[in-house]
């Protein structure tokens, strides 16, 4: 893959003051409005704030499926307005990992083809160790050969964190990763990703509403308005609840 700009430094993921807007004129809506923001190597981060404050907008240009307007998203050590869209499609399969809250797994496949996906749309050799290997990891270690109709909603999401894992990405994207699952298996499936975190050093972004599932995190970073509106650092449910009902005074 070719890489853009090296970029020095223990971050897994910076946005240089990013904006987005759609639409133009009088129809001009601004999602994100000047964000800077640096994520370090091995660090699990929550995004929160209220309905239409930008945490999807800011997902969708962290991980490069959206391109901001103005400003910079620097992936590792790409600054990805340096790549074209089929370099950017091999950065999202290589280098991003992505969980759901809808899991987004294919009923038709086994749960080891759901994890080897990446491998297959990249048209390279599936490491079959290293599936059995990431599904013990998430334990699932018996349940290779079963599909996603036949695994409960905190198994298929376990599914898709082994998918997420399996390139060894710069950076998991989690999107409301505990929205469709009941309090007790979204606890666990919340557990796995601070293990991963804790264990591998991998680097877990996370987009949710929930301040239970916030206190997860090693911070919480909010956002009012398409802007940058605070950050708590070591969060409680309590404190993350608190904050959230504040935030009409940033």
């Amino acid at each position: 893959m070719t890489r853009g700009l090296l970029v020095a430094g223990g971050y897994a993921l910076l946005l240089e003051t990013v904006t987005k807007t759609y639409g133009s004129g009088r129809h001009a809506v601004t999602a994100l409005n000047d964000v800077t923001m640096r994520v370090p190597r091995g660090t699990f981060l929550a995004i929160m704030g209220p309905s239409g404050s930008g945490k999807s907008t800011f997902l969708h240009c962290a991980a490069g499926l959206d391109k901001p307007t103005k400003g910079s998203v620097i992936l590792g050590d790409t600054r990805l307005a340096d790549l074209n869209e089929e370099q950017l499609t091999e950065l999202r399969r290589e280098r991003v990992g992505f969980v759901f809250q809808a899991y987004n797994l294919l009923d038709s496949l086994t749960i080891a083809d759901n994890v080897g996906l990446p491998f297959r749309l990249a048209d390279t050799p599936v490491p079959t160790d290293r599936i059995r290997a990431e599904l013990a990891n998430v334990g699932l270690a018996d349940m290779g050969d079963r599909y996603p109709g036949q695994l409960s909603g905190g198994q298929r999401q376990r599914v898709a964190i082994a998918r997420a894992l399996i390139t060894g990405p710069d950076v998991i994207f989690a999107d409301e990763p505990t929205g469709a699952l009941d309090t007790r298996t979204g606890r666990q499936v919340l557990q796995l990703l601070r293990g991963v975190v804790d264990q591998t050093g991998q680097t877990v972004v996370m987009v949710t509403h929930d301040p239970v599932a916030a206190s997860h995190a090693d911070s919480v970073t909010f956002l009012a308005d398409g802007r940058l509106a605070g950050e708590l650092i070591g969060p409680t449910p309590e404190k993350v609840a608190d904050r959230m009902t504040r935030l009409g005074e940033w």
